[in-house]
């Protein structure tokens, strides 16, 4: 999967989640969002998806309004429908039902012309494993730290 220009990503999720699979979703929107999108100006972070009679929603993600647009400004924290292929909400929608397991958008991207959104099947961490993850991170830290002051002398 090709990803273009990274335009919002979602630094959390990786830290509440575990990621398991990943799809790349289409989004509808209208033209003042694409053109504040293009500047950069959206933010994932507070986002989530739901699945509603069979199509995909994203709720909580924040496009800032066009400064040059007039009244075709939409509201920033409307919900958006994503783009997927019938069998793929099919399959997701079973994979939530049971215990756990979320959707959660990763990060958004253009690809080409086209608004991309990074669609994960998450599952929760509990307390431990952020624990875990963060002494993983704290001792890979320590060793190139040691390794870059043994290297200057």
């Amino acid at each position: 999967m090709e990803k273009g220009k990274l335009i919002a990503n979602n630094k959390k999720a990786r830290h509440d989640y575990f990621l398991e699979e990943t799809y790349e979703a289409g989004i509808a929107l209208h033209g003042t969002e694409v053109k504040s999108i293009r500047m950069g100006r959206c933010s994932v972070k507070e986002a989530f998806i739901r699945i509603e009679k069979g199509e995909v929603f994203l709720y909580g993600m924040h496009i800032s309004p066009y400064e040059k647009g007039n009244i075709f400004n939409k509201d920033p924290l409307r919900p958006k429908k994503l783009l997927l292929h019938k069998s793929e909400i099919r399959k997701l929608t079973q994979k939530i039902a049971e215990k756990g397991y979320t959707l959660i958008p990763v990060e958004v991207y253009l690809k080409g012309n086209l608004v991309k959104v990074s669609v994960s099947l998450a599952k929760g961490k509990k307390l431990y494993d952020k624990r875990q993850d963060i002494a993983k991170k704290d001792q890979r830290r320590e060793a190139e730290r040691n390794f870059k002051v043994k290297n200057l002398y």
